[in-house]
């Protein structure tokens, strides 16, 4: 349901009444082929307030860059990378998050950057272990539960979103959350069909939440080996892709000055090698991660965020105090967005990683 944000010649009580009537009808499931979780309640602060106005002030842009390997950007400088760079500089950021623990590999770990869910499904995760499409499958069944997402969240909140991506085993998100998706455009190896295609629907629709995925990196790391010549060459491609984007967003103010980008990756890549399925290596399991945007602090975030620390070379597993994760993209895309957590979240879930001082 769609709530008019533009109410004339009504009683202030009225409205208020309506409001709640709607939030209420917005909550009640409807039949589906996959049946999708019915939030947590939200804290009561956010339960007063009226659906879009929680919506209002901000768009997430969640950016995926498939097998980013952090000195990459070492590599290239700012000639080579200079948006990417830009976006760490300007923003909140790190250098030195962490992938999944249990793999690094680009399904499982974009599955957790939707659902905030680790990925053993026996420890409560998604259950997403396989990196190929598999038609038919969805989250739900990997996991042996209801999964939310971020999508989920969004939607019930009465959001828009969207998902674009490169890879076809992304239909996997399609399937398994098809009524909170509101547009989907996967183009096999298709960096600039998606990346011009976000442009447009930036421009063109207002999206809470939007996620993108860039793959040539992954592509070309398989073919050549990270860091090599032609990884190194993806890399910029991709960069300039961001770039794109970037001055779409900074020209046009009035319709996209709150977009705040959410930027990480689902793995690195072992040098001079095609291969990034070790966990155990650093190269495969440090990433990036940065928050820019309209009142988004410059700094490090892990310097802004004392509950997080930071890891320095070590993977750390599920105990003790936790290092920022790709995972956490999900919780903190619904913070950004004035929504509470997604049901049954790991990672994030207390919303306490922010990106301000």
């Amino acid at each position: 349901m769609t709530i008019t944000a533009h109410v004339r010649g009504r009683r202030l009580a009225a409205v208020v009444a309506g409001l709640a009537l709607a939030v209420t009808l917005s909550a009640t499931p409807t039949a589906s082929t996959h049946a999708e979780p019915t939030p947590a309640e939200p804290a009561a602060a956010r339960l007063a307030e009226p659906v879009e106005a929680r919506l209002a002030h901000r768009q997430v842009l969640a950016i995926s860059v498939d097998g980013l390997h952090v000195r990459a950007l070492r590599r290239l400088k700012r000639a080579g990378a200079p948006n990417l760079l830009r976006l760490l500089r300007q923003g909140a950021s790190t250098r030195n998050a962490r992938t999944q623990v249990e793999m690094t590999v680009t399904l499982p770990n974009h599955t957790s950057m939707l659902t905030g869910r680790r990925i053993d499904a026996v420890e409560g995760g998604h259950g997403v272990v396989w990196n190929y499409d598999r038609a038919r499958v969805t989250v739900q069944e990997a996991a042996g539960e209801e999964v939310g997402s971020i999508f989920t969240r969004v939607h019930r909140a009465g959001g828009s979103t969207a998902l674009f991506a490169t890879e076809s085993k992304f239909s996997l998100f399609e399937r398994s959350w098809p009524r909170s998706i509101n547009r989907s455009t996967i183009v096999q190896d298709g960096d600039e069909a998606v990346a011009d295609a976000v442009r447009r629907d930036l421009l063109r629709r207002s999206r809470a939440f939007t996620f993108l995925h860039l793959g040539a990196p992954d592509e070309a790391g398989h073919a050549h080996g990270w860091l090599s010549r032609p990884y190194l060459n993806a890399v910029k491609k991709v960069d300039g892709l961001i770039g794109e984007l970037w001055r779409t967003i900074r020209d046009h103010p009035r319709r996209l000055g709150d977009v705040v980008i959410v930027l990480t990756a689902d793995h690195g890549g072992k040098p001079r090698t095609r291969l990034h399925n070790d966990e155990t290596c650093l190269c495969n399991y440090r990433v990036p991660f940065l928050v820019w945007g309209r009142g988004v602090d410059r700094g490090d975030l892990y310097a802004m965020n004392p509950t997080y620390a930071d890891p320095g070379r070590a993977q750390i597993s599920f105990a003790g105090t936790q290092p920022i994760r790709n995972g956490d993209l999900a919780n903190l895309s619904a913070d950004i967005l004035g929504l509470g957590p997604v049901p049954d979240s790991l990672w994030g879930f207390d919303q306490t990683l922010t990106w301000h001082r």
